[in-house]
């Protein structure tokens, strides 16, 4: 695909430009304002829009054409190196070279997430109306820290937050906060959880993701505070088990803190039984934390609500948008069911931030560790509004529908492949009958080189298995199909 042939393109946006102008607010005391050149360090204004109009055509020429490139591509560091590092720039360089080189080099080698036989992990198959948002509040500077600083930013982030609870069903209290992604956003509950029970015991399962552990740790938790708990037949939390440990922990003059279920495990798509999960830490007042990082969103729709009763039960909630709902990298949330727990834990209020800061208005500075933060949240608020809640849940449904499919295809080879955890919120996992670890690895390994899709391999209970995970909407069967006739297929 020829990125770098998109110059003659910008002419047509010339049309606009009067019209851009004339409806553009005048800035206040322009009249008596020194003219001020347009770019910080010296491009004109037309060389602004010429360039920017064209990125935004190699974008959507990529937008257009993305199913035909490989889904993932791996570069050798010597030859990348040569082609995008080399002396420092003392003097400029042609910035339409440049943007070439970064789209057919760097941005080339590396995952497309958003490729439709991406089944790799999570894929982020991002909207363009999301993208555009995250160009706005770049192009703009956006800052979304304080009240004084940033207080329409600070209005959209309440909005959103508030906007996604309700598609979620948490209550009406909901409080929260954007941050980079799902391991900032469950470190963030974490803290909010000690803030508020006090320091003791969380409790995991072996199915939990693997950064939450890590999050618990450098929160300064000791292995002794870290409850690990094996996982039952259906590879989720088992109720018994973790009342039995939190019994014997009190019996021992521990603290219980918190407990983390996981709402769509990533190796599996399962989901813990949340509700009982809630009945257990209501009964010992211990903080319940819900990592729905990527498979909360599934509570939007009327088959994930009923996998995820008692979700909104949840102390806390982290979702990811940069997975299942459609949002380019990075944007993680945290939701908080009790107010002002999040302001209790990270609020300060040092004498060079009074000016900026209200005690009747939200600053969003103090409500993770994250002062300086850019607005995150006006590409989800701009995505929203451009496709309606509506699009969402259709969308995330087509996810659940697409492994469903898959494992129907799966189903349909009993010869040649076996279930091993059914389609849940998005994923399924399977193997090829009589295949060793090394086998999935090198098939999976094989189809990726190719270029024409990835999946992932995992383990479950010792068993090794090929994973797909479907959350792309324009995935289709066909996509599904070819995967696993490619992965059948002897070298």
């Amino acid at each position: 695909m020829g990125l770098g042939h998109c110059t003659s393109r910008a002419t047509k946006h010339s049309l606009q430009k009067n019209a851009e102008q004339t409806m553009a607010p005048k800035p206040p005391f322009s009249e008596n304002s020194p003219q001020v050149p347009p770019d910080t360090l010296g491009l004109t204004a037309d060389e602004m829009r010429r360039l920017g109009y064209k990125m935004v055509d190699m974008v959507v020429d990529r937008f257009e054409h993305r199913d035909s490139e490989p889904v993932v591509t791996i570069g050798d560091a010597n030859d990348l190196n040569q082609q995008l590092g080399g002396a420092l720039p003392e003097s400029p360089m042609d910035p339409d070279a440049s943007l070439e080189l970064m789209a057919n080099v760097a941005l080339a080698h590396m995952q497309h997430g958003d490729h439709p036989r991406y089944f790799a992990r999570v894929p982020g198959p991002a909207s363009f109306a999301a993208i555009l948002g995250d160009w706005m509040g770049t192009g703009f500077n956006s800052i979304c820290a304080s009240w004084g600083g940033g207080s329409g930013p600070a209005v959209v982030e309440s909005t959103v937050v508030s906007w996604l609870a309700e598609m979620l069903g948490l209550p009406d209290q909901t409080e929260g906060v954007l941050l980079s992604g799902g391991s900032m956003a469950n470190f963030t509950a974490f803290c909010v959880a000690r803030s508020e029970v006090g320091r003791g015991v969380a409790y995991l399962m072996d199915q939990t993701h693997a950064s939450l552990p890590r999050n618990l740790k450098h929160m300064g938790l000791s292995d002794d505070e870290i409850r690990v708990l094996p996982s039952d037949d259906r590879l989720r939390m088992c109720p018994k088990a973790l009342e039995q440990a939190i019994e014997s922990d009190i019996r021992k003059g521990l603290k219980p803190m918190l407990v983390v279920g996981t709402a769509g495990t990533t190796n599996t798509g399962v989901s813990d039984p949340l509700r009982q999960i809630s009945d257990i830490c209501k009964r010992h007042d211990i903080w319940m934390h819900v990592d729905g990082a990527y498979g909360a969103p599934a509570a939007m729709t009327k088959a994930g609500r009923r996998a995820l009763q008692g979700l909104e039960r949840a102390d806390s909630v982290v979702l990811d948008p940069h997975k299942w709902l459609f949002q380019p990298y990075d944007l993680g949330m945290c939701f908080v069911t009790r107010p002002g727990a999040l302001d209790r834990c990270f609020s300060m209020n040092p004498e060079y931030l009074k000016d900026v800061q209200t005690d009747d208005q939200v600053s969003y500075g103090n409500r993770s560790l994250e002062l300086t933060r850019r607005s995150r949240a006006l590409k989800l608020w701009l995505s929203l509004r451009t496709y309606g809640a509506s699009a969402f849940r259709q969308a995330v449904q087509r996810g659940i529908d697409l492994a469903e499919e898959a494992e129907r295809q799966l189903r349909a080879e009993p010869e040649t492949w076996e279930i091993l955890s059914p389609a849940q919120l998005g994923v399924v996992c399977f193997g090829l009958k009589g295949a060793t670890a090394d086998d999935h690895s090198r098939r999976a390994d094989r189809i990726s080189q190719s270029g024409f899709a990835t999946l992932s391999t995992t383990t479950l209970k010792g068993k090794s298995a090929l994973r797909l995970c479907t959350i792309n909407p324009l995935t289709t069967q066909d996509d599904i199909r070819l995967t696993l006739r490619h992965l059948s297929e002897e070298e």
